[in-house]
């Protein structure tokens, strides 16, 4: 699959698509609170994609049964709902989604602690976040994909957290995962030059030890080797001629 370069009414779409998706999230964590279970999430993630007139792209992609994914503490990403997982004080979780406007794919991921704040918790969740706009700040027409990883890359690592190497960004239109990856940690080459109308989706995954992680039997989830906390913070972004434009935060507003 080459990337592809979006028309303009394919851009539009998308950013439709973007904004349905940020509604998405804030109605997710307006919820969000200890004592409701995974499952729940995942019903109102869907109920409410539904509802604006989107369908799930996450729902049996490859097999995965849910429309949210809901990580909880160590689970780094693809966690699987369930009506037996409790949230708790404290804990913190990331939910990634995503959704499917007139044939136009949009994803996104928050992380959050839950209820009375851990401080080392929360600081991982704002670094995380954080390492993602000094990574996009090098996503611009001419520039080189692969310094948005190093951007991340230097601005993590003073941190001492861990940077997943085994799951990295993509290109995103109208498929879920398109042409080209976006790896969140520096790279030999700086990689392809990025092009005006480009969509990808950036997405660090950060960790509170080990960069390195384990996938557990269900073939989906995700979890650190040592089992310390992670936090995961992802945007769909258009390339454009100056700063880049960010399709899943409300207001698509630019860096």
């Amino acid at each position: 699959m080459a990337v592809t370069i979006k028309t303009e009414h394919e851009i539009e779409l998308m950013r439709i698509a973007g904004q349905y998706l940020a509604e998405v999230h804030e109605v997710l964590a307006d919820a969000l609170r200890p004592g409701m279970t995974t499952k729940d999430i995942d019903r109102l993630g869907e109920k409410t994609i539904r509802k604006l007139g989107g369908v799930p792209n996450f729902l049996h992609y490859n097999g995965y049964p849910a429309s949210v994914c809901v990580s909880v503490n160590e689970e780094v990403v693809h966690g699987i709902p369930t009506d037996k997982r409790f949230i708790e004080e404290g804990d913190l979780v990331s939910l990634d989604t995503g959704l499917i406007y007139k044939g136009y794919h949009s994803d996104a991921a928050r992380s959050y602690v839950v209820g009375n704040c851990d401080p080392e918790k929360m600081k991982l969740v704002e670094a995380t976040k954080e390492s993602f706009f000094r990574g996009i700040a090098a996503a611009t027409d001419g520039a080189h994909l692969h310094d948005i990883g190093a951007a991340i890359e230097d601005y993590i690592e003073p941190f001492g957290y861990g940077i997943v190497q085994d799951l990295v960004g993509h290109g995103i239109g109208r498929h879920l995962h398109e042409d080209p990856e976006v790896p969140n940690f520096r790279q030999r080459s700086r990689g392809i030059r990025l092009r005006k109308n480009m969509t990808i989706a950036v997405e660090p995954m950060i960790n509170l030890g080990t960069w390195q992680v384990d996938f557990l039997d269900d073939d989906w989830t995700v979890v650190t080797r040592d089992r310390k906390p992670s936090a995961h913070y992802e945007n769909t972004i258009l390339i454009t001629d100056g700063a880049p434009e960010i399709l899943t935060l409300p207001g698509g507003r630019k860096n």
